[in-house]
């Protein structure tokens, strides 16, 4: 490296067509130290080599090596012994990243006896520093001056340290993943954030100890990465991050006759249907916009939650999106602690000190988070999750921390109804069975029922089975549009900041005093509050955004009613067909069954059940033929004096 640098030093020009206008405080020192040198010493006379100015500190550029692309990058347990001492290419998952710190590369020292300067250049970790003048003129008088470290004069760098860890998919069976500690110097620093997957090339050498340490580790010693250069990558595809702008050409293609359908339907194209969910998910991915009027914030990301029966793809979708989205994480609901989706306070293994280790919602930070199986998880976990989708925050007071960590992240979850399958005879609440302090905060909650139906079952069958032998979608009207360019359209979408005008404010505010209004006179409704005006109005400006606009136009408006809409007309379903299906018999018996005590004898007086029956609107007819029908069922008796009804 150092061989490196002082050849372009040297093939650098030495002329200046102009003067420097932003000199740092180095470029001033050297200044007037080549000044001060011209005006007192020979020309002639030559300079001891601990008094020269050595190029570390004249240089001001850094010298990095890259692979060339012809090589294939490794994996962190393939990066063995033999690469020691090698320019190496890994991939990984930054899982921690340390604060940036000055590391000195030049100490420069002042004599107090003759005033000389003295430079050392530092190598290694570690160095001692100098305490005599090593100049001629101390040496000539044997005045023994002492050296004193100048801080200004000396010149530091950037140096952050890293861990990576391996891809979960390059991770053999049985085993857990390995990490690598990667050391950052200069320009490179503050290139990676934890949660980002990337491409690594440097060194790979081992990390020297001194003293102490050193006895104590014997011939065994650990290892890093001494990185040149950190590249983002694509979640999915063995590729660079793309961050160029799109060509108009792209944009063409994507801005044709029904865009939003397009682009809804190509997210997970291999999943039959569910077209409002996707484009739900859509919104999710583009997001609102966030305002924050004095002393408050009010969040522009949109939270969602797919509840269905099993096997309606919901972990498919959640998974997709995963890979689709720049930056996200993907947990279980049995899988995550409230401590592992917030913050853990951990030892730092280089310090000894206390710090803060963030958890899936910290690292989704500007992204998005999937939960899944969210009914699973324990009800103490889950209150963890409450502050981050409405504050958009976690506060954390333990082992004398106490901080606010940011989590600006969208929450995805899916979860199964409280009875394993959405049961169509109990009311929405008894098949949720989700707090409504939780429930109010989903801008989207989506009931996905299993409805048995002959040709949307044989539309579906043969749409798994095609994509089960030739592993790609059937083919549609029109093609899907490539993982990249979704990314890269979305992040073009995320950019604009879309306003409601005035005009549009009167027509929403009677939009959600009519829903509030539905609300009181339907009981059976999920729970609407002014966070319901909230969600509409971040659905719509997250439309606004997919068209490239910046102002939010009333169809925007009534898109994001009609999903509003559609989620809840997915969530009564058909009920009031089954209700007027069900026979005066069933309802009689479901009655009777409500009232038998949970403990002692299993009966009911049959002056009440007859009084409770007759109160809902059946006749003493209808009530004696559902008796007697149930009797000969053996479900109930009756005893001979028919005062009382008796479950079996």
């Amino acid at each position: 490296m150092t061989i490196f640098a002082d050849a372009v030093h040297e093939l650098l020009p030495d002329y200046k067509e102009k003067e420097v206008v932003n000199k740092d405080a180095l470029d001033i020192y050297i200044e007037h130290r080549l000044m001060m040198e011209q005006r007192t010493r020979d020309p002639n006379e030559t300079r001891d080599f601990h008094n020269q100015y050595p190029s570390e500190l004249m240089r001001r550029f850094e010298v990095y090596f890259k692979t060339p692309s012809s090589v294939k990058p490794k994996v962190i347990r393939d990066v063995k012994a033999d690469a020691i001492g090698k320019l190496v290419n890994v991939r990984g998952i930054v899982t921690r990243v340390t604060e940036v710190k000055p590391m000195m590369v030049v100490a420069t020292y002042t004599c107090d006896q003759c005033g000389a300067e003295t430079y050392q250049p530092i190598q290694s970790p570690t160095f001692t520093p100098l305490i005599m003048c090593p100049s001629r003129e101390c040496q000539t008088n044997k005045s023994g001056g002492r050296l004193y470290l100048q801080t200004r004069g000396s010149k530091f760098i950037k140096f952050q340290e890293l861990k990576i860890q391996e891809h979960s998919d390059q991770v053999p069976v049985g085993n857990i993943p390995r990490s690598m500690t990667v050391f950052v110097r200069g320009e490179n620093t503050r290139l990676a954030q934890p949660g980002d997957h990337v491409s690594v090339t440097g060194i790979f050498l081992p990390l020297l100890k001194t003293g102490f340490r050193q006895v104590v580790q014997g011939l065994l010693s650990e290892t890093y990465l001494d990185a040149h250069r950190i590249v983002k990558m694509n979640k999915t595809e063995d590729d660079e991050l793309g961050t160029e702008e799109m060509t108009e050409d792209e944009l063409r293609v994507i801005a044709e006759e029904d865009f939003y359908e397009k682009l809804a339907a190509s997210i997970a194209p291999e999943i039959y249907g569910h077209e409002d969910i996707k484009k739900a998910l859509l919104l999710l991915l583009v997001g609102g916009v966030d305002h924050s009027p004095k002393g408050m914030k009010i969040r522009g990301n949109i939270n969602i939650c797919l509840m269905g029966d099993p096997g309606v793809a919901k972990s498919q979708l959640l998974s997709y999106i995963d890979r689709l989205a720049p930056r996200s994480q993907y947990t279980t609901g049995r899988g995550s602690s409230g401590v592992g989706l917030t913050a853990a306070v951990m030892k730092d293994p280089v310090t000894g000190e206390m710090t803060l280790e963030g958890g899936a919602l910290v690292l989704a930070d500007q992204g998005i988070c999937c939960i899944d199986e969210f009914d699973k998880m324990m009800d103490a976990d889950r209150t963890a999750i409450h502050e981050v989708m409405e504050q958009q925050t976690i506060s954390i007071a333990k082992a004398g921390i106490m901080t606010t960590l940011n989590a600006r992240c969208s929450i995805l979850a899916a979860a199964n109804p409280a009875y394993g399958r959405y049961n169509p005879k109990k009311t929405v609440e008894q098949n949720i069975q989700l707090p409504a302090a939780l429930l109010s905060r989903f801008d989207l909650l989506w009931l996905i029922q299993d409805k048995p139906d002959r040709d949307n079952d044989l539309r579906l069958a043969q749409h798994i089975t095609y994509v089960h032998q030739h592993n790609k979608q059937p083919p549609t009207q029109f093609e899907p549009l490539d993982m990249k360019l979704m990314r890269r359209y979305i992040s073009l979408c995320q950019k604009k900041q879309p306003a409601i005008p005035e005009s549009l404010a009167d027509y929403i505010t009677a939009a959600y005093v009519e829903m509030r209004k539905e609300a009181r006179t339907n009981k059976d409704t999920t729970f609407t509050s002014a966070r319901t005006l909230l969600s509409v109005l971040r659905l719509s400006t997250a439309l606004a955004r997919l068209r490239l606009v910046d102002i939010v136009e009333k169809e925007d408006v009534n898109e994001a009613m009609r999903l509003m809409e559609m989620s809840k007309d997915s969530l009564l379903g058909d009920k009031g067909q089954t209700a007027r299906t069900q026979r005066p018999s069933d309802v009689i018996f479901a009655t009777i069954r409500e009232m038998v005590p949970d403990k002692g004898v299993r009966s009911v007086k049959y002056s009440e059940a007859e009084q409770r029956c007759i109160s809902k609107g059946f006749t003493p007819a209808q009530f004696e033929e559902a008796l007697e029908e149930y009797e000969e069922l053996n479900v109930w008796l009756l005893n001979q004096a028919r005062t009382r009804i008796t479950f079996i």
